[in-house]
């Protein structure tokens, strides 16, 4: 496993099209990374982020659907 981070200070993140328009229930990801997805909760900015794998990303999305 490893112990590297990565930078997320300078990221474009853009909301999930299926978060609502009032402010709740939103995600954002980042495309900045290859191989790494970003995630975080719109509405708390500045908490953690979770990095995901393309491919774990990938399987994620493809069983939420």
């Amino acid at each position: 496993m490893s112990s590297r981070r990565a930078d997320l200070t300078s990221v474009t993140w853009r909301k999930s099209s299926y978060s609502n328009s009032d402010g709740g229930n939103c995600v954002e990801v980042s495309d900045d990374f290859d191989g790494l997805v970003p995630v975080r909760d719109s509405k708390l900015p500045e908490g953690p982020a979770v990095v995901f794998g393309t491919s774990a990303w990938t399987a994620f999305i493809s069983d939420v659907r």
